[in-house]
């Protein structure tokens, strides 16, 4: 069948994957003992799944999402962003305060699936360190 020059295809990530990774970052963070927001969008930065913990502070709502969509935006970690931007005066006044959405601190990832990013996870409602590590069992749980 023809391509049609005129249309993209994208490949995104399923409602069941983000649902599971959801699942397995709410377990993480049950385990270690604290609250969070967990948030999966796809490759448009466009939520798809979401909880929120009995607990998790309201902050944490709009974090989480918000990590979730910087990861997808470059397929860079939100704590990546800071790496990429901390030896640039400029770069580092402007990122963040110019970009809307943009964090530039732990719990968000993108969500790769043979190199190419279907969607992201962010998680707020913890240290970033402790954010990141829920995030990361959310990702885990779909290898």
């Amino acid at each position: 069948m023809p391509k049609n020059p005129n249309v993209v295809r994208k490949q995104s990530i399923s409602a069941r994957a983000a649902r599971k990774m959801i699942d397995a970052a709410v377990a993480k963070a049950e385990e270690m003992g604290f609250a969070v927001t967990v948030a999966v969008c796809d490759e448009s930065g466009v939520l798809k799944a979401y909880a929120r913990m009995d607990g998790a502070a309201m902050v944490s709502v709009q974090l989480a999402q918000d990590k979730a969509y910087t990861s997808v935006g470059f397929g860079l970690s939100s704590d990546g962003w800071y790496d990429f931007i901390k030896e640039d005066g400029p770069l580092a006044m402007g990122a963040p305060a110019g970009i809307d959405r943009l964090v530039t601190f732990g719990g968000g990832y993108p969500v790769k699936v043979d190199d190419q990013v279907v969607g992201g996870i962010g998680v707020s409602g913890g240290h970033y360190t402790q954010d990141m590590e829920v995030a990361q069992a959310g990702l885990k749980a779909l290898s």
